[in-house]
């Protein structure tokens, strides 16, 4: 990043700024996180190991569960220990190469749940509007294959855009005004146009974002439509709104501050307001996403009892 325009990966680390705007902030913004990632942590490692211990819930939604709970972790481990250890202490830098590989793992893992939410989409709208036929809809081997064509998605659009990152000459400064490396915070550091790499990124944003998006709420409107006309059944309808209102609530957790990010012209005024965003969806949705969707599921409670109770006649 000198002057003479040459590549980043001349020099060995970059700034991320952060919230260093505000360092009064910085000690509270540290506690808070740390809470939330420990609350991400505990929350999706209870569902990921409920779901395999039980086999009351080796069904295709906690299999899809599952995948997300195993997502959020990765996701937010990829972003929140650099984040924190940069409001811990006075050294806010992180190496060039460490920066491309944050960039690589957020965007694939960040593609990966926009389609994976489609797929959870399409399986509720199988077992509410398809009853009779879910079982040969969603059999294991196209849950399975459902599941690898999000996470090939999610990594292979990834690749594109790193690359593309990758090669955009960062001119200047090393002073990244972000708390993680984001493809349009580093774009600003460019002393070149970038004007094809904003295109790209509009691009495949609204590909893996306002599809998906359309996809979802379509399903959910099927899904709608189908419950009304079971008004006869008090019990199935208040269970398939549990469910696809906890699906819901996910979806909008998630995909409303990505678009305010991804699918909005960059500006520099908007610049302090997107990192509170991208805190939301970086470190508050993936520690709510486990809550929304056990606070009120009998089936988790009651894998929850079965393993105490198993756990006790063990023990004694």
């Amino acid at each position: 990043m000198n002057d003479d325009g040459k590549n980043a990966s001349s020099e060995r680390y970059l700034v991320l700024l952060g919230f260093s705007k505000w360092p009064h902030l910085e000690v509270a913004l540290f506690v808070v996180i740390l809470m939330f990632y420990l609350m991400t942590l505990i929350g999706n490692l209870s569902i990921i190991i409920l779901s395999y211990l039980d086999a009351h819930l080796h069904t295709p939604m906690y299999f899809f569960l599952s995948n997300l709970s195993f997502l959020d972790l990765c996701y937010t481990t990829s972003s929140i220990p650099q984040m924190l250890a940069n409001l811990w202490g006075p050294e806010k830098t992180i190496s060039y190469t460490g920066c491309m590989i944050q960039l690589y793992f957020v965007l694939a893992l960040g593609t990966t749940e926009c389609v994976l939410l489609v797929v959870m989409s399409y399986d509720r709208y199988a077992a509410v509007c398809r009853p009779l036929h879910y079982a040969v809809l969603m059999n294991p081997r196209f849950c399975h294959l459902l599941a690898v064509a999000s996470w090939v998605s999610g990594f292979t659009t990834s690749a594109l855009h790193s690359s593309f990152t990758f090669w955009v000459p960062l001119c200047g400064h090393r002073r990244v005004d972000h708390f993680f490396c984001e493809v349009p915070a580093l774009l600003r550091l460019s002393c070149v146009d970038t004007r094809v790499n904003e295109l790209t990124l509009l691009i495949t944003s609204s590909i893996f974002v306002l599809i998906p998006l359309i996809l979802i709420l379509s399903s959910y409107a099927a899904i709608a439509r189908a419950v009304l006309r079971m008004m006869q059944s008090t019990a199935r309808l208040q269970r398939a709104f549990g469910t696809c209102g906890a699906h819901l609530t996910v979806v909008s957790l998630f995909f409303i501050p990505v678009i305010c990010i991804y699918l909005q012209p960059p500006s520099g005024e908007s610049q302090d307001q997107g990192k509170f965003i991208a805190l939301f969806y970086t470190v508050v949705t993936p520690s709510l996403n486990p809550l929304i969707y056990t606070l009120r599921n009998k089936d988790v409670r009651g894998a929850v009892r079965r393993l105490v109770g198993r756990e006790r006649s063990t023990h004694s």
